[in-house]
């Protein structure tokens, strides 16, 4: 705890620091010519663009026996478009020094785009392809799809990845949201160059576009450019969004066995939804129970005092129709059942007795030093300014966010974690051969 205060002593320094960072950010919201909305950042100390983007519609919507379909067709876009085979939209980018990939959460379809400024033209122009003429060349189809089948084979024999799956598919049962965003071997082997096309066409709309750019770039430029790339969209409804899910009222244990040395644990609970008031109430508390890596209280009481584990932590997910809290760590096989006790314990006390005042203050403090530090790259401010339009959030939120976590008190911490550490909604996955740990359906 010391040396955490050193280091908190040291992030205060840029507690003064983040107000000038956070006002040099100026987020200028535009709209182009035909109608797509932006954030940008304009920033001329370095000669590149990037941008961040993302449509409605992910995984969680994949049409009935086609799972898999919108990751594989997310890594697709890139692999040859128009007159261009894969290799030479390859080359093309690196000839540009352009960046552009593309990927599927379970909520929209995401792609990101980094430029030389000098070179924006080019950039701009192959996203235009990928968006507007993408080949899904067969045998393209096949490499991917057999390299994803390859992943989700090794997948299931990584206890940690059995683990993921498990829980996920636990926790939501019969939702959206228990699929595999990667796929079945059975959904990719339905996903033909015509459904990829068709999938492509059903996401691949300005409704429901985000767009966020930073970099060497100003407004009426970047209006053209966005036309440019996205203009020959067609506009239309995303694909509905799964239902609201209903959390577990029950504990559950689930035991999965493999012959491994070393069991792995996730432990998940319902939690907290971005728009919350609570919200910075729940990320101070979590980042003491066990966001806070060596700081934090899991990682004393479990690997520190007992050396019951090499890692322990906790987080917070959020999805479109769902939050988690979720806290994972690994112990051999005969000392699992101690580990997870003690994790348990720990929620105990932090649900009864919340965190301390120095608990607090250093929380406090590393939060609001630690987005100063995030923000190292164009790339990074675009993808922070993209998230923030997904969560709905206000442009000035980043001159507001000192002061909203400055303002979490004690009596904010104790009642969010009375509400989200109760063990009665406590989902709990081990897989390995894990002594004392018996399955409670």
């Amino acid at each position: 705890m010391k040396a955490f205060r050193g280091l908190a002593a040291a992030l205060a320094g840029l507690l003064m620091l983040l107000p000038a960072v956070a006002g040099a950010i100026e987020i200028k919201e535009i709209t182009t010519p035909l109608g797509i909305k932006a954030w940008l950042v304009e920033d001329k100390s370095t000669p590149v663009v990037a941008l961040s983007f993302s449509f409605s519609g992910g995984t969680a919507t994949d049409p009935a026996g086609q799972s898999g379909i919108t990751d594989l067709m997310a890594g697709l876009l890139t692999d040859g478009a128009g007159s261009l085979d894969a290799q030479a939209f390859r080359q093309r980018q690196e000839d540009a020094a352009a960046s552009l990939g593309f990927a599927a959460s379970f909520d929209r379809l995401t792609g990101s785009l980094r430029v030389l400024s000098a070179n924006r033209d080019e950039g701009f122009e192959l996203l235009r392809l990928a968006l507007t003429e993408p080949r899904f060349a067969p045998d393209m189809v096949s490499q991917r799809r057999a390299q994803t089948i390859a992943s989700l084979n090794q997948a299931a024999q990584r206890p940690g990845s059995v683990a993921g799956r498990t829980l996920m598919e636990t926790l939501f049962a019969g939702h959206a949201y228990a699929r595999d965003p990667d796929g079945t071997p059975e959904g990719l082997a339905a996903a033909t160059p015509d459904l990829l096309k068709k999938r492509a066409a059903e996401l691949l709309l300005r409704n429901g576009l985000i767009v966020a750019a930073v970099g060497d770039i100003d407004e009426a430029e970047l209006a053209r450019q966005l036309d440019r790339s996205f203009g020959l969209l067609p506009t239309g409804n995303p694909p509905a969004l799964p239902p609201q899910w209903v959390p577990p009222t029950k504990p559950r244990v689930v035991v999965v066995e493999r012959p491994v040395p070393q069991s792995s644990a996730l432990m998940a609970l319902p939690g907290i939804e971005r728009d919350d008031p609570l919200w910075y109430a729940a990320v101070v508390m979590n980042h003491v129970l066990g966001g806070g890596g060596q700081q934090s209280r899991l990682f004393n009481e479990v690997r520190e005092k007992r050396g019951l584990a090499y890692s322990v932590s906790s987080g917070l997910r959020t999805y479109k129709r769902a939050a988690l809290l979720v806290m994972s760590t690994g112990s051999a096989n005969e000392r699992i059942a101690e580990a997870l006790e003690v994790i348990r314990a720990e929620m105990g006390r932090m649900r009864n007795d919340g965190v301390t005042e120095a608990e607090l203050t250093d929380a406090k403090t590393y939060l609001t030093g630690a987005l100063a530090l995030s923000l190292d790259s164009s790339a990074s401010i675009a993808g922070l300014l993209h998230s923030m339009q997904i969560d709905g959030l206000s442009p000035d939120h980043l001159t507001r966010r000192a002061a909203l976590i400055a303002a979490v008190t004690l009596d904010d911490v104790r009642k969010i974690a009375r509400h989200l550490l109760r063990d009665e909604a406590l989902t709990t996955v081990v897989v390995g051969k894990p002594a004392g740990v018996t399955q409670e359906p």
